[in-house]
């Protein structure tokens, strides 16, 4: 019996062939999408940790529960002033990068 030899494919190549090629409007929008979520992720992890409820994070940056639920699930519509609201009152350190093509910027 002859042996199937089987193909393996990286992540990138699985998400060009399914979602679009690095640079199309389809797959840019994915990896925003997998960002937002990763950024709600990082807030509940961190409110947790806090041993913080939504209602009682929500009362430290003036927002309802509510508010901070939908931060949780789907950042997508999360000002950047608000992330940083948020993560102050978690007291977590956030730092931005900004790729230009031949470099990277960071702030702190």
């Amino acid at each position: 019996m002859e042996a199937v030899k089987m193909k393996f494919y990286t992540l990138d190549e699985m998400k060009d062939k399914y979602i679009g090629e690095t640079g199309t409007i389809k797959r840019e929008a994915f990896e925003y999408e997998l960002r937002m979520e990763l950024i709600g992720e990082m807030i509940k992890k961190a409110r947790i940790e806090r041993h913080l409820t939504q209602g009682e994070l929500g009362k430290l940056i003036g927002v309802q529960k509510a508010q901070i639920s939908k931060l949780e699930n789907n950042a997508n519509s999360a000002t950047i002033d608000s992330l940083i609201r948020v993560f102050k009152a978690l007291q977590a350190e956030v730092s931005f990068s900004v790729r230009l093509e031949d470099k990277i910027l960071e702030l702190a």
